[in-house]
């Protein structure tokens, strides 16, 4: 993946570095992180934006850990 230098204000920066801390992920991946939220958000402005985030976030998970889903009409 290509490197690209932005100029970001700096408090969006200083928040970016506490929120990677606390979520695991490096300043630049928490960007990335907010920026596919936000895109996906624009796009899908009925979704509550909890559902996307943590949509976004089990994507990321390995498939392998992953349940399949079981109706409850179906235990």
């Amino acid at each position: 993946m290509a490197t690209t230098s932005i100029r970001i204000n700096n408090d969006l920066y200083e928040q970016a570095k506490q929120d990677a801390f606390a979520e695991h992920r490096t300043i630049s991946g928490q960007v990335e992180f907010w920026a596919k939220v936000g895109r996906a958000a624009i796009d899908n402005p009925d979704l509550p934006i909890d559902f996307i985030a943590e949509s976004i976030i089990s994507l990321a998970e390995p498939r392998g850990d992953a349940q399949p889903f079981v109706p409850a009409s179906k235990q």
